[in-house]
């Protein structure tokens, strides 16, 4: 599962991407037009409070594979080519300048959020329109030549028309609910706006306790399917280089917050991706692990080894809330809080789960 990060020049994207990854972005790879790759550690306190309370030896956190976009202005754009490596994402997180610094230029000349959300979001629509022409032409061709029943070809000019009537209203392919037959039909074609979208606002670090913005944001996109969250890169890095947690949890109680940005943009990540945690923990290693949200207890144990999935025999259930009141595995045991699961099992968010399984 892969999160594309887009905006427009000067944005802070870049900033972002090095504050996830940890990495600092060589200036030579930055300045050509292809994607940066790199993975993003998934911030998660309920990954610190296990490690914690199995005093483990070994830490792994899950991570999020994420491509940077450097070169999204109006030029390439319109020019279109960067919207087949966009295709590739599974979702969008649009980073949305919102400081205001003299020093760092603004490539339409100010500030402004709204202006630069709906610059963005009507280029993307405009791709999806531009397809559905161009896929049109197509059909019309390949009818004439008689290469498939003309039913096949009704039938998805029948989707498309659905498709562009939406897009024409000015809203993403993303809002509009298909069946499963239509999604199958169009599961290929490369629609941008059908990918779920994280709008992230760069905000000044002066506005960061502010919600003025981002209340309007949230409001004036309703209908079109986004998460909205704020952020101060700046304030970020400034949190980043401190030594101790308590240190950290010192800084930001000054400046008003009570979470690390990023490890609310690591949980927003996670939902518009689609994605939930489950943990595997004792006392050689916690590790985190990311599935499909919806996933039965083998599907997840599948993406452990998949002996797990193929032998599966039980999944034993863990509420992590229940473990911090208990304080200890032994102590859950004891007082009968250890859940045994089956297949059916749809896995819940946050479940620490030991798998039982015989091949």
């Amino acid at each position: 599962m892969k999160l594309g990060i887009i905006g427009l020049p000067q944005t802070g994207k870049k900033s972002l991407f090095e504050l996830l990854t940890g990495n600092k972005v060589p200036a030579e790879l930055y300045s050509s037009a292809k994607p940066v790759s790199g993975q993003a550690e998934v911030r998660d306190e309920r990954f610190r409070k296990l490690v914690e309370i199995y005093k483990t030896r070994s830490e792994v956190p899950a991570k999020i594979d994420i491509q940077l976009f450097p070169r999204l202005d109006s030029a390439t754009l319109k020019d279109g080519k960067i919207f087949a490596d966009i295709a590739d994402m599974d979702a969008l997180c649009h980073i949305i300048r919102a400081f205001r610094d003299e020093s760092v230029y603004h490539v339409s000349g100010s500030v402004n959020p709204v202006r630069d959300i709906e610059t963005v979001n009507s280029e993307l629509i405009l791709h999806d329109l531009v397809f559905i022409e161009k896929r049109f032409e197509k059909i019309k061709k390949d009818s004439l030549n008689k290469k498939k029943d003309d039913r096949t070809y009704e039938h998805e000019k029948k989707i498309l028309t659905l498709f562009k009537e939406h897009l024409e209203k000015d809203l993403p392919l993303r809002t509009l609910d298909v069946s499963q037959e239509e999604e199958k039909s169009v599961s290929g074609y490369p629609f941008i706006s059908r990918k779920k979208l994280l709008i992230v606002l760069n905000m000044d670090e002066k506005d960061i306790t502010g919600t003025v913005l981002l209340d309007r944001i949230v409001k004036d996109y309703s209908s079109h399917g986004i998460d909205v969250m704020q952020v101060s890169a700046k304030v970020e890095s400034e949190i980043l280089m401190l030594d101790s947690e308590d240190e950290k949890r010192e800084f930001m109680a000054e400046i008003g917050i009570h979470e690390s940005a990023l490890a609310i943009l690591s949980r927003l990540a996670m939902k518009t991706l689609g994605l939930i945690t489950f943990f595997t923990a004792g006392e050689k290693e916690v590790r985190q692990w990311l599935i499909r949200k919806s996933s039965s207890a083998p599907e997840a144990g599948g993406t452990i080894h998949s002996d797990i999935q193929r032998g599966f025999i039980r999944a034993e259930i863990i509420k992590l809330e229940e473990l911090v009141e208990y304080g200890s595995e032994d102590n859950l045991k004891k007082a009968g809080k250890i859940l045994l699961m089956g297949k059916d099992y749809i896995i819940n968010d946050g479940d620490v789960i030991y798998f039982r399984f015989n091949v």
